[in-house]
């Protein structure tokens, strides 16, 4: 039997443009979802920064900043510029969708960190599907403790560790996690150099990664944005020489040959990252992954057949772990990541979760019946 072919909005983060070389795996995981539901025959409204790629031109979010009135900018109340501009772009959207100026949804996809296309689900007419990509901010819980399932709001969690962050909700939200583009991420011959992939950023701690390749006798390469300039200047230049490069942001293509082409992947965070992409991505090109145990991490390296995990931050547990990690079987790392990792797995998932709100079989759309009175409401200093 045929299924029905989907009409999806996909809310994308406000900060970054979804297209390549991505700001990071929050970009790259809606650009790829993106691309395969209109792939497969759906039709796909994306509402995302200027610039994106496929971006709905009524729903992209300004690049320029959101001006108050001087009235209102000179008031002991007014919030960052940025804080604001954020708000106005999602309320814009919002108050778009909620109006029907886009004809029939059958699902809104949020993939938004921030709290109002949470707080408003109940006046669209959709269901809304929202994806938690982080562990609770005070923000965002604020909404999800309001939200009631029959308002037209339901959630998943892009691994079982972000899936228990989020108690607050009274159901714990389905895990569906990410996937990458097998294609894009080809199983490569390995090498000796090692890899160090994301933005450069404190939270990421590409320094501790330096340190322990160093410790191990052996070399690194560093990929990513510059995303925090002092934090460069101050940790990681400093750090540089002939056995460690930073090859800076790159294009994709340049991207995948050179995790391809790495002996292991270090994995260096300190925080808890909520699902850890670049580990699938390395263990999609059958580069094996040396990790802090931290957050999802473990759900994607999976076993010991894949890498290794020390605890965090222990830099010489790291390097001791390396002259083994860098003997793993390629091909065992690869199909790893081909039976639990991929796209494909990743879009069939959602695909089911979509079908189920579409026909009312999960917590039920409120909001295809919310009173107009509600979006008045809302317009209400728009």
């Amino acid at each position: 039997m045929v299924k029905p072919r989907l009409r999806v909005v996909v809310i994308a983060p406000h900060r970054h443009r979804i297209r390549e070389p991505f700001a990071g795996g929050l970009e790259a995981h809606v650009w790829h979802l993106v691309r395969r539901l209109r792939d497969l025959g759906h039709e796909v409204v994306l509402a995302a920064a200027e610039g994106s790629d496929g971006v709905e031109p009524g729903l992209a979010f300004p690049r320029r900043p959101w001006r108050a009135s001087p009235a209102a900018a000179g008031d002991v109340s007014m919030p960052a510029p940025e804080f604001m501009a954020e708000h106005h772009a999602y309320l814009r959207v919002m108050l778009a969708l909620a109006e029907g100026r886009y004809g029939h949804v059958d699902v809104v996809h949020n993939h938004s960190l921030h709290h109002l296309p949470v707080a408003m689900a109940s006046a669209l007419p959709a269901p809304m599907l929202t994806t938690l990509h982080t562990p609770p901010t005070p923000w965002l819980e604020s909404a999800v403790m309001l939200a009631d399932p029959q308002d037209g709001s339901t959630f998943a969690a892009v691994s079982g560790y972000t899936a228990d962050a989020w108690s607050v909700l009274p159901q714990r939200p389905t895990v569906v996690h990410n996937g990458v583009d097998l294609d894009e991420w080809p199983l490569g011959e390995g090498g000796d150099w090692l890899v160090w992939l994301g933005r450069l950023v404190p939270e990421k701690c590409p320094h501790l990664a330096i340190d322990a390749a160093r410790l191990a006798g052996m070399r690194l390469r560093v990929a990513g944005p510059l995303s925090d300039r002092e934090y460069f200047a101050r940790e990681i230049a400093p750090r540089l020489g002939p056995d460690v490069q930073y090859v800076g942001h790159l294009a994709h293509n340049d991207l995948a040959t050179l995790v391809g082409s790495s002996a292991a992947a270090l994995v260096t965070p300190c925080w808890d990252e909520p699902f850890g992409l670049v580990v699938a991505e390395s263990l999609a090109c059958g580069t094996p992954v040396a990790a802090f145990r931290r957050g999802g991490i473990p759900e994607v390296v999976a076993g010991p057949e894949c890498g290794a995990l020390v605890e965090p931050q222990d830099v010489e547990a790291l390097a001791a772990a390396l002259p083994r990690v860098v003997t793993l079987d390629r091909a065992v790392v690869r199909e790893h990541a081909r039976s639990a990792l991929s796209v494909e797995r990743m879009v069939r998932e959602y695909l089911d979760l979509y079908r189920e709100l579409a026909r009312g079989d999960a917590p039920g759309p409120r909001g295809r019946n919310a009173p107009r009175e509600v979006v008045r409401r809302l317009q209400v200093g728009a």
